[in-house]
């Protein structure tokens, strides 16, 4: 199989690698990442002027349409471009919920009215978008969620709670998926809409990570009014909206993560064991050589979305695969690296650690990567059923209204 550029590819990653060296630092020799924990306040104002950066050079929404911005170029650019960008330290952390999955849906959903609102301010940057989804009591099923929604004359009046809503305390504006009819099976009687998280009645609570990070957070939603005219999709159809945000939120979490097996090596040639340096130490080639290995593997499962999405095909569930593997990988060569540090593995302070505390980080927030856009069970699930065919998992709760469902005490 050939996996090179087509002309046209080679001729927009030329183009693309042009404009980033001309306006981003490459990776080696400067800091890694620009942290999601870092949005503070100076953090968010990067974010925002490289966003109106890519935007003005026509590198934001590839895909989009030229209404809105974007080139209308086909799904194959945006996956080059991500490359090329993922060799450079650019500002993140922003805008990938918004512009990854709450946007893409509203563009599926939303009036034509709404789109010529709210598309172009979120792809310039000067809009934040969030994602309110999970919920305390819902664990990793999407479809058990119980914040309510009840019609009032021409609003919705909205009343729960969600949780790990990534960037809600930034944003200007979400989507939601609630419950409308709890008398029918659970997937029935979800509604979707969008709202704004600066109406009355939202309450949005940062919460504390162990890395130090507070860009998770729950949001209290009490007697919240949300206008008819923001549902997307038919009242008792929010399940199948959602579909297509998960869809699109599953290939963006998939993503490399550094630490990655380059950066395990050049830090393995840095430190020493026993007197030489770590990198020629058996156990440690043995480990390097297993994640080279699994790299590989997820690479050319990538290549198979690159395949589908350059014949203008959908992805199928290997994105599924791509992300359960990826995740658990970050976790165990963050763990080798600080392993090799030994004491200095407590430093997090990016100035005295080694690799800026890259693998301090990423050891603290991996757990949460084995969770966001569908937890480890989940994807098996997935692959299980839509890969391998096997038979789908008993589920006590199939085909009954959500009201008898049953559930743990309370």
């Amino acid at each position: 199989m050939d996996f090179s550029d087509t002309p046209e590819e080679a001729a927009f990653r030329a183009e693309a690698r042009a404009f980033l060296a001309a306006n981003a630092k490459t990776r080696g020799g400067a800091r890694p990442v620009l942290r999601q924990a870092g949005l503070d306040a100076d953090g968010v104002v990067l974010c925002k002027k490289w966003q109106a950066r890519k935007a003005d050079a026509g590198f934001a929404g590839l895909t989009w349409p030229k209404r809105f911005g974007g080139r209308e170029a086909p799904p194959i650019m945006g996956v080059i471009w991500n490359q090329e960008e993922n060799e450079f330290v650019v500002p993140r952390g922003l805008y990938e919920i918004g512009l990854g999955m709450c946007i893409p849906t509203m563009m599926a959903y939303a009036t034509d009215e709404q789109l010529d609102r709210y598309v172009r301010p979120a792809l310039r940057g000067e809009e934040v978008w969030c994602q309110l989804f999970s919920e305390p009591a819902g664990g990793s099923d999407l479809a058990a969620l119980r914040t309510r929604a009840e019609r009032d004359g021409a609003d919705w009046v909205v009343n729960g709670q969600k949780i790990w809503t990534s960037g809600a305390h930034l944003a200007d504006f979400g989507i939601i998926v609630v419950r409308t009819d709890p008398n029918v099976p659970k997937h029935e009687g979800l509604t979707f809409f969008f709202l704004d998280m600066k109406s009355p009645g939202i309450e949005v609570r940062p919460i504390q990570q162990m890395s130090g990070a507070r860009h998770f957070n729950e949001v209290f939603l009490t007697d919240v009014r949300v206008p008819d005219s923001q549902r997307l999709g038919a009242v008792g159809q929010g399940w199948r909206v959602s579909l297509t945000t998960l869809m699109t939120e599953r290939l963006a979490v998939g993503d490399v993560q550094r630490p990655e097996v380059d950066d395990l090596v050049e830090l393995s040639r840095k430190l020493r064991l026993d007197g030489k340096p770590a990198i020629q130490n058996a156990a440690v080639r043995e480990r390097i050589a297993e994640w080279h290995a699994r790299s590989q593997g997820l690479k050319f499962t990538r290549f198979r979305t690159m395949t589908a999405l350059s014949k203008g095909d959908t992805p199928g569930p290997e994105n599924s695969i791509h992300k359960l593997v990826n995740a658990s990988k970050l976790q165990d060569i963050a763990s080798c690296g600080l392993d090799l540090m030994g004491a200095g593995g407590i430093l997090m302070d990016d100035d005295l650690a080694e690799a800026y505390a890259m693998f301090q980080s990423a050891l603290l927030s991996s757990p949460g990567m084995r969770i966001a856009g569908g937890s480890d069970e989940i994807l098996r699930n997935i692959i299980a059923e839509r890969v391998l065919g096997l038979p789908p998992d008993i589920r006590a709760d199939k085909g009954i209204p959500f009201t008898l469902v049953p559930t743990g005490r309370r």
